[in-house]
């Protein structure tokens, strides 16, 4: 998963840029206070921090995020490979790519410095289609990648290993190539565990959907209808209304669910069954829309399904 180590800033070009707690983009200017926030094509400076460690291994010097003049750094992202126009979400931001690299000037003050500059090669530069706050530690990613699912099994048999978990497994088979499970976290029905994890997950940005695994029925112990609640911004009831209609047609059992579904912040939450088979079932009914439901919140699409030029 590729995030952002640090968000940079200066009030002057061509300097070195120090790192700041968090940075808020303007939408079609740049990062708030930066020098380089002129509504340019080049309102943003992205570089990874790969690029700078294969610097600090030709110099031999230790060399911070910021060296280079580049507003944020990355990591686990290949920057310099990315074709200009391509759309990048980081953290609520949308970008698009318009510049690979760029003229180091002669009396640049990190040339002087370090020797060398490796923005010219590896740096790239953007504009901001949408702006918003930016924290070390957020994610980012191209907007057209593949949906970003996050699993969280909620059983207390599960975690204390008394039961081995099958729907992992269920879920990773029947998505197979069309998402990319980027974790998975096996929890008690523990309302507050369960509740703090999915917030993390989604306040960094981490994934586009969370699906949640047990914990909708009629126990005591099942509480992830309500840590759910607990932490979204918005419902999104016709998910949960979908998957019981169409369990409804397999079993009566399928009105005793009480699952729910919601947005917070750009990230999906859906509370699917403990059961692996009733997993697939309500994957095989929603799946068809989440494409599209994914684009709508990276903010690559409009509810008509219009791309953003």
């Amino acid at each position: 998963m590729a995030v952002i180590l640090s968000i940079n800033s200066s009030e002057k070009k061509g300097t070195v840029k120090l790192s700041q707690r968090d940075g808020r983009l303007v939408a079609a200017k740049g990062l708030e206070g930066d020098a380089h926030a002129d509504g340019s094509h080049r309102q943003l400076s992205l570089l990874a921090r790969e690029s700078i460690e294969k610097m600090e291994k030709e110099s031999g010097m230790t060399l911070g995020n910021g060296v280079f003049a580049e507003n944020l750094t990355t990591r686990g992202l290949s920057l310099h490979t990315l074709p200009v126009g391509t759309k990048l979400c980081a953290g609520p931001c949308l970008l698009e790519v318009t510049q690979i690299g760029k003229e180091c000037h002669s009396d640049c003050a990190i040339k002087q410095k370090v020797g060398k500059c490796v923005m010219p090669s590896e740096g790239i530069f953007c504009k901001i289609l949408r702006g918003g706050t930016l924290k070390p530690g957020q994610s980012i990613w191209c907007a057209d990648d593949l949906p970003r699912v996050f699993l969280l099994v909620a059983s207390d048999k599960a975690s204390a290993g008394i039961r081995k978990d099958g729907c992992e497994k269920a879920v990773r088979e029947f998505v197979g190539d069309k998402c990319e499970i980027t974790d998975c976290q096996i929890l008690p029905d523990e309302r507050r565990a369960i509740a703090d994890c999915m917030a993390d997950v989604a306040d960094n940005y981490a994934a586009d959907f969370i699906f949640t695994c047990g914990g909708t029925g009629f126990s005591p112990r099942d509480v992830t209808p309500e840590a759910t609640l607990d932490i979204v911004d918005r419902e999104a009831p016709g998910i949960a209304e979908a998957m019981r209609a169409y369990s409804l047609k397999i079993t009566p059992h399928a009105m005793l669910s009480r699952a729910r579904a919601g947005i917070r912040k750009q990230t999906l939450i859906v509370n699917l069954p403990g059961s692996p088979k009733a997993v697939c079932e309500c994957l095989e009914v929603i799946t068809p829309a989440l494409s599209h439901g994914c684009q709508v919140l990276r903010g690559a699409a409009y509810e008509c399904g219009k791309i953003i030029k």
